[in-house]
């Protein structure tokens, strides 16, 4: 690799290549990492022995490939000009968190079967972030965006995993009403475990949503020569959906098939405002 030495000091400097390659790397051992653990639970799961809980191969293979994602994703957006917050980019950090929250979650909650749905999205994102450069500039970062910033990718990651149960739900509770479930299904949690967990997922995405926007609107200066009014309002749409959800299912018991679709909903909403509004910003405007 290519060093670049420091004539007032006794160390080495990496040059943009190298840290280049280095990301490169990682994001390549990530995916050989997120495949393996994928097989692995594809595995367990045509296994009629199989626990809710992630095996130790799947588990361990699924935290090596979190951490190279971490160093790829960082050294996609850490820029020496600034953080790179294009659509590619965004979208490998916020993948990488999802993958660390569904890994350390899956301990204690019925979480492993959404790697099967979620790592090959991590796949796509690192292929994506390594392949495809967006044109949107890098730019500093003050602590009030720094702090959106990261409100909202947790929600986002949050609200993912949300949807991803939502219609792991949705699938089990077609089968169990057609009466020919299938064979994985049988190794699902129980329908209300399921459900159940649907929403606590759903109020926490909510509360980091909810903080995400209030910082928004605090921190964000010039919303309107930023392009981010889409954005907004497709979030504040969301927010209502989720808010309209969580209030019927304690006000009025809501669940099952209008649990599925309101999350779905809601998560359709976000994804509209957050890439469409980051496509004008970068494929139109600019």
């Amino acid at each position: 690799m290519k060093l670049l030495y420091n004539p007032g000091s006794s160390t080495y400097k990496k040059t943009p290549e190298t840290a280049m390659q280095l990301t490169t790397l990682s994001g390549l051992i990530a995916v050989l990492f997120y495949l393996i653990s994928s097989v692995n639970q594809g595995r367990r799961l045509q296994n009629r022995t199989a626990t809710t809980e992630p095996g130790s191969a799947v588990f361990i293979f699924g935290l090596l490939a979190v951490l190279a994602h971490a160093v790829s994703a960082s050294g996609i957006i850490k820029k020496d000009a600034g953080f790179h917050f294009g659509i590619v980019e965004i979208s490998t950090l916020i993948t990488a968190s999802i993958s660390l929250l569904v890994l350390v979650s899956s301990l204690r909650k019925p979480l492993s079967n959404l790697i099967l749905g979620l790592f090959p999205l991590a796949i796509l994102s690192i292929l994506a972030s390594i392949f495809i450069h967006s044109s949107y500039p890098p730019r500093d970062i003050g602590l009030g965006i720094a702090s959106h910033i990261l409100l909202s990718i947790l929600a986002y990651s949050i609200l993912t995993m949300a949807a991803l149960q939502a219609t792991l739900l949705a699938f089990q509770n077609y089968q169990l009403r057609n009466r020919h479930a299938a064979s994985v299904i049988k190794r699902f949690p129980p329908l209300q475990d399921m459900e159940a967990f649907l929403f606590e997922l759903l109020w926490v995405g909510q509360v980091l949503l909810s903080l995400g926007i209030i910082a928004g609107f605090i921190f964000v200066e010039d919303m309107w020569a930023q392009g981010l009014p889409h954005k907004t309002f497709f979030s504040l749409l969301a927010w209502m959906v989720f808010a309209a959800l969580l209030w019927g299912r304690h006000k009025l018991g809501w669940r099952g098939t209008t649990a599925i679709r309101f999350t779905l909903t809601g998560f359709l909403l976000l994804i509209v405002g957050f890439y469409g509004s980051k496509f004008v910003l970068e494929y139109i405007l600019s």
